[in-house]
């Protein structure tokens, strides 16, 4: 863990995320004491609820054409 003052910290700060960001916690301290700690951010995951998603899917409509007609379609109008 990597400990540095405040106005080093603002001198620093990308280069300090960017080490937080690698995973190395990075205390900052004022006056010799710590007042602030950047480590790293875990991205927060929405759990999937499974009957919401097969009601929206069961309430589609089937398409008529498969992607690949779609697509080729699309392709070969220069629409894409």
């Amino acid at each position: 863990m990597q400990t540095v003052n405040l106005v080093e910290a603002k001198a620093h700060l990308s280069r300090l995320v960017d080490l937080a960001k690698d995973g190395e916690s990075v205390r900052i301290l004022r006056r010799g004491k710590v007042v602030a700690q950047l480590v790293k951010a875990e991205p927060v995951r929405k759990r999937i609820v499974v009957s919401a998603l097969r009601s929206l899917t069961d309430a589609m409509t089937l398409q008529k054409e498969s992607a690949v007609d779609t697509v080729r379609d699309m392709r070969d109008e220069a629409r894409y």
